[in-house]
């Protein structure tokens, strides 16, 4: 249906006469009448009753009006916002993240938003998804890896590893801790899903250290728990929790840490917009978490 013959539909029945109307929409009144004319044929509808020269809305063209002045309203919008998409605005975001980095890093930043920034939505993802799949299904995605060279991926922040321990462990008093020293304790480890974990074992394998004692858990937080608990040492990138205290894991005088990115795919209608807000995101983790006093996420 031509929204056109909806327009002059309405303005007939709002100018009250199609001569009115006419003028209003810059058209010649015989013009005018032969599109409502081919209005009601396309519905099927009589919307006027003609008499004496005037056109008198029946009462299916009054239950239609409504109709067709919300199809209007709709039109108008989105048209307003398509404006909106090729001017490279923002009405909307939608981000995406593996578990922590939600939990830790995205929800917190969410909830600085103001209300003049984006409507915000935010999706959990699998660290292993397909990157050409989470960056057209979502506007942003902040995540631990490195996403292709055609995507935009601004760096956000390193974030440790950290090795949590009770505060009345022997460890307890001390900044850091030694690859080396971890394989003598029973570490209670999240699933392979997680970022730390894949570093941690890369690290093991690349030092040659184990076999190690491990307690292995699919929630964080439950990692934290045990620990709290005695249970062994967690680790994680996770903020911490529990009144546990953390402990930097180094190796050969470098810290295990995570790089995390935001990205998104190139061509972007709004890229200016996402690059504005990927600056946000990377000032708000940089005070959230200082370099040399990182408190985690992933």
């Amino acid at each position: 249906m031509d929204i056109r013959l909806l327009r002059y539909f309405v303005t007939v029945v709002e100018a009250g006469t199609v001569s009115s109307a006419a003028q209003r929409l810059h058209m010649t009144q015989p013009s005018l009448s032969r599109q409502v004319r081919q209005l009601e044929r396309e519905l099927n509808l009589t919307l006027f009753l003609r008499h004496s020269g005037r056109l008198h809305l029946t009462t299916e063209g009054r239950e239609f009006l409504t109709t067709a002045q919300d199809l209007l309203q709709r039109h108008h919008q989105a048209a307003q916002y398509a404006a909106q998409l090729a001017q490279g605005r923002l009405a909307r975001v939608s981000l995406a993240a593996p578990t922590t980095t939600l939990t830790d890093v995205v929800a917190p930043f969410v909830a600085t938003f103001r209300s003049q920034d984006p409507v915000p939505s935010v999706s959990e993802i699998a660290i292993d998804s397909a990157a050409h799949h989470v960056l057209s299904s979502y506007d942003m995605v902040i995540a631990p890896v490195r996403w292709p060279a055609s995507a935009h991926a601004p760096h956000l922040v390193n974030l440790p590893v950290w090795a949590y321990v009770p505060p009345g462990h022997r460890w307890a008093g001390r900044q850091q801790v030694e690859l080396a020293e971890l394989v003598g304790e029973t570490l209670i480890l999240p699933t392979m899903r997680f970022k730390a974990r894949r570093v941690f074992d890369s690290a093991l394998e690349h030092a040659q250290l184990g076999p190690v004692t491990t307690l292995e858990t699919r929630h964080s937080q439950v990692a934290q728990a045990l620990a709290a608990a005695g249970r062994g040492v967690a680790v994680l990138t996770d903020d911490v929790r529990y009144g546990l205290h953390p402990l930097q894991i180094h190796h050969r005088g470098q810290p295990l840490q995570i790089d995390l990115y935001a990205g998104w795919r190139a061509g972007h209608h709004a890229h200016q917009a996402l690059e504005q807000l990927a600056q946000r995101l990377r000032d708000f983790c940089l005070s959230r978490y200082p370099p040399k006093r990182n408190r985690s996420a992933k």
